[in-house]
């Protein structure tokens, strides 16, 4: 029997209710690619990217449920143990589906990423690494249900979860807070 009510399909049940037309992949991947740009964890930041996403204003359980996410990220690419868990369907959702959700992510990394990346200067291998997203956001149609389309599937996906660190550790340094400007 199929876990139903894994976190992917409960964010995707809370964002279609509220006439969201967006997958949780694309919005983890639009918070992770901004992050790893260096946009920083600021919540009326997030939620003003997202707002792009989800055409209309969200309701306070999905600001909520945004904000979260948010602090989820935050503590998987700062915290002491750097690992990022992709926000996807279940392994036992069909190969296709899970194989679109990644394509979602990829093109919600990008987004993110270009949003917030202005003026950086990338190294070759960041470039690789974003080369790499564009490519995998258009193959979701390539993977087939077999014992090839899901091996092929989870070499994708582990990459994904090296990519972002990559390009964090590379971008997104630590930055101090601006100092507040006097009024005298």
């Amino acid at each position: 029997m199929p876990i139903t009510n894994s976190p992917y399909t409960a964010f995707a049940t809370l964002l279609t209710s509220n006439g969201h037309p967006v997958s949780p992949a694309e919005l983890h991947g639009l918070l992770l690619g901004r992050s790893c740009a260096g946009a920083g964890f600021d919540a009326d930041g997030w939620l003003a990217d997202a707002a792009h996403l989800l055409e209309v204003d969200p309701v306070d359980n999905v600001r909520n449920a945004l904000i979260g996410l948010q602090e989820m990220v935050k503590g998987e690419l700062t915290g002491e143990e750097v690992t990022v868990v992709l926000l996807l369907p279940t392994d036992d959702a069909p190969l296709t589906e899970r194989a679109i959700a990644l394509g979602e992510w990829c093109k919600g990394f990008l987004y993110g990423f270009g949003l917030n990346s202005a003026g950086l200067s990338l190294s070759a291998e960041a470039k690789e690494v974003l080369g790499d997203l564009d490519a995998i956001s258009q193959v979701q149609d390539a993977l087939e249900e077999s014992e090839d389309g899901e091996s092929d599937y989870m070499e994708v996906m582990e990459y994904l979860r090296v990519a972002p660190m990559l390009l964090f550790s590379e971008l997104a340094k630590p930055q101090a807070p601006a100092p507040k400007p006097s009024l005298h």
